[in-house]
């Protein structure tokens, strides 16, 4: 994680008046119909940060970004970037901001470099500036030597990396990014971010994304987490885990043994500690959960595939806010790769 910027900040507005958000919300609000999508979400990221959007599919992220991106107007609620509402003033906020979306945005039959001088002619950009910027993005992200290839015989993380290029050209003071890791492998992933870190450090740029991935959240500054259109939770996730202060025990029962309800209760006869059930897994908290691990093998082995202890994650902050889960497919790997087992 890099360390925050040293602004002091509350949650709800700058504390330095001297500095404005870059990116404002208040009371935000959008319906799909009957379906509530954002309800009442309040956000303010400083200059120069990197924060992160995170949670489950179908929790508001995407429709968030649509906002704050000019492509949805709320219907509810303000949003601003630098100051400008993005549903009064759109021009003016793009001018600012520079987009990532989850689908890939390049042609891939033009080369790089072709790629970069197209996006520059749509902001205006040409002559001796356009090379210039073209040329310092193409260094900064490790594309020079692929300058003259067809944008579609990159690999993944190749392109993703002159996508955001094509991001910064207009040199936006607001990068925003929906889920920028999709289908990267994870050598991929892991180079883009560190340009991503390295892009926060050396420029300042704001960098906003979107996740349900924990381990990119908690490269964050901060992380707002979002579940059925609120904010459940915001803070440094360092700060956000240490609110629980507890082992998190991770108990997979046995495929034979289908009453996961039943074992449930039988862990907190045995341990006299509160279990609960998520997501095919029982989770037990407990100052030390490893000394929980011998007790239950030795009274409940046979119903019991697996145990895992680990310290907190941003998914335990989430259950604790929410009660519930991510979605099945995303929650239950969340939940195999919260550590080693024991």
């Amino acid at each position: 994680m890099l360390p925050s910027p040293a602004i002091a900040y509350d949650g709800r507005s700058m504390t330095d008046g001297r500095d404005q958000p870059a990116l404002h919300t208040e009371g935000l609000g959008f319906d799909y119909g009957r379906e509530r999508a954002l309800d009442g979400v309040d956000l303010a990221v400083r200059p120069g940060e990197l924060f992160a959007i995170l949670g489950p599919n179908g929790g508001g992220k995407t429709t968030l970004f649509r906002i704050l991106a000019t492509l949805l107007k709320p219907l509810r609620g303000q949003a601003s970037i630098f100051g400008h509402d993005v549903a009064r003033d759109p021009a003016a906020a793009r001018r600012l901001l520079g987009v990532l979306f989850q689908a890939p945005a390049i042609d891939r039959l033009l080369t790089v470099r072709e790629n970069l001088d197209l996006q520059g002619a749509l902001y205006g950009l040409r002559g001796r500036p356009l090379a210039a910027e073209r040329e310092a993005l193409l260094a900064r992200f490790g594309l020079e030597a692929k300058a003259g290839a067809r944008a579609g015989t990159l690999s993944g993380g190749l392109q993703r990396r002159l996508e955001i290029a094509k991001a910064l050209l207009h040199r936006p003071r607001l990068l925003l990014l929906d889920e920028p890791s999709t289908g990267l492998d994870p050598r991929a992933r892991a180079a883009l971010w560190s340009a991503l870190d390295d892009l926060a450090r050396a420029s300042g740029t704001t960098v906003v994304f979107t996740t349900h991935l924990l381990e990119e959240a908690d490269r964050a500054h901060r992380v707002a987490i979002l579940d059925r259109g609120r904010i459940v939770a915001l803070g440094e996730p360092e700060a956000l885990k240490a609110e629980i202060g507890r082992q998190v025990l991770a108990i997979a029962p046995e495929p034979q043994a289908p009453d996961e309800e039943a074992l449930r209760r039988e862990i907190e006869r045995v341990t006299g500690v509160a279990a609960r059930l998520v997501e095919g897994r029982i989770l037990v908290e407990a100052e030390d959960s490893a000394a929980l691990v011998p007790l239950l093998s030795r009274a409940l082995g046979g119903r019991i595939a697996a145990m895992t202890v680990a310290r907190p994650t941003l998914f335990d902050v989430f259950l604790r806010r929410t009660g519930h889960g991510f979605e099945p497919d995303e929650g239950t790997t969340l939940l195999r790769d919260r550590g080693d087992a024991a």
